[in-house]
């Protein structure tokens, strides 16, 4: 099957997945008080979640530079504060797409191409490895704090559906996998210096072994933490003050905001094409779950919160891709 046919195949099922969650999330909306609820909305609070996540990119930005300074210490501030916006924008296209796309902004701008596209992804991985502790940490301190509110929702809608899923069959295959895995690697050691393909491979993940050690020649390890610290309080902002933005949600509070942050960044990860559908499905079911505030005001809130994020990527995306264009225009001449 031709490569382009793959790609419009993968984005056709991505987009068609994320219909059928709209679908499930609006079907049983009434949109009189769907539109009622949207004229009530403080819109303050709604631009101060935006801030919030601008500040969010910026932050992500300066914590990524610092697992490249090691790489190539020449790449500026600006380069990775573009690539990141154009990674969140390229998602919109094809889902998860955009921590790739990201890799060749910088790699493509660095000077004499000391950030390799592979240790450069390298970075990538690490960087998304360490945000999926930091969110599991936050979830097990949410659970110690508030089980008795959220216990049931994340066990029962959560992680019950997912370990009825992981059976004994599964389990033998993610075996299977990770031994036939193991044998590739060994095979390709053991060629890299004899066959020419084998040897590309290998070079592919050795520049990917140098973007993941990157964070031990990192400066100011603390400051990483730092920098991981301030993204969540953003994140936490922005659920925060778009459930401010929501009259019906006055009753809750600092510690919902946060269960609401993590809820919706389990939204993002699903690949449809910028978290639509699937973001507005859990965040509503959880707000309809936990707190028994109606489906169609949970609707309110869950599209107030993408879509204010969605316009922001889009906005930051697109000034990033033109100006990186004009860059490599005028670079050219």
């Amino acid at each position: 099957m031709d490569v382009k046919v793959k790609e419009i195949l993968k984005y056709a099922i991505s987009a068609a997945v994320a219909c059928v969650l709209l679908y499930f999330s609006f079907r049983e909306v009434k949109w009189d008080d769907f539109i009622q609820g949207l004229e009530q909305c403080r819109w303050g609070y709604v631009l101060l979640s935006m801030l919030a996540g601008v500040l969010a990119f910026w932050l992500r930005a300066v914590r990524w530079r610092r697992l490249i300074v090691p790489i190539d210490p020449d790449t500026g501030m600006l380069t990775v504060f573009n690539a990141v916006n154009i990674g969140y924008i390229s998602n919109f296209v094809v889902p998860r797409i955009g921590e790739f796309v990201r890799c060749g902004v910088v790699s493509r701008n660095s000077e004499g191409r000391r950030a390799s596209y592979e240790a450069v992804l390298g970075t990538v991985v690490l960087e998304r490895a360490w945000d999926l502790v930091s969110m599991l940490i936050l979830l097990v301190v949410l659970l110690v704090a508030r089980m008795d509110m959220f216990g049931d929702f994340f066990v029962e809608k959560m992680l019950g559906p997912l370990s009825e899923k992981l059976n004994f069959s599964l389990w033998w295959i993610l075996f299977c996998g990770l031994a036939v895995a193991s044998a590739g690697v060994w095979g390709i050691w053991r060629l890299h210096d004899k066959n020419v393909f084998c040897g590309k491979i290998w070079n592919f993940f050795a520049g990917l072994l140098q973007g993941l050690s990157s964070c031990l020649k990192m400066k100011s390890k603390w400051l990483f933490l730092a920098d991981t610290v301030l993204i969540w309080s953003m994140y936490w902002l922005m659920a925060a003050a778009t459930m401010w933005a929501v009259p019906e949600l006055d009753g809750l509070g600092m510690v919902d905001a946060l269960f609401l942050s993590i809820v919706g960044s389990l939204g993002w990860i699903v690949p449809v094409p910028g978290g639509f559908g699937a973001f507005h499905f859990v965040v509503s079911m959880a707000l309809s779950a936990i707190y028994g505030i109606p489906f169609s005001m949970g609707i309110v809130f869950a599209t107030l919160s993408h879509e204010s994020q969605a316009v922001t990527m889009i906005l930051f995306g697109g000034g990033s891709s033109l100006y990186e264009l004009f860059r490599r225009r005028s670079s050219r001449s």
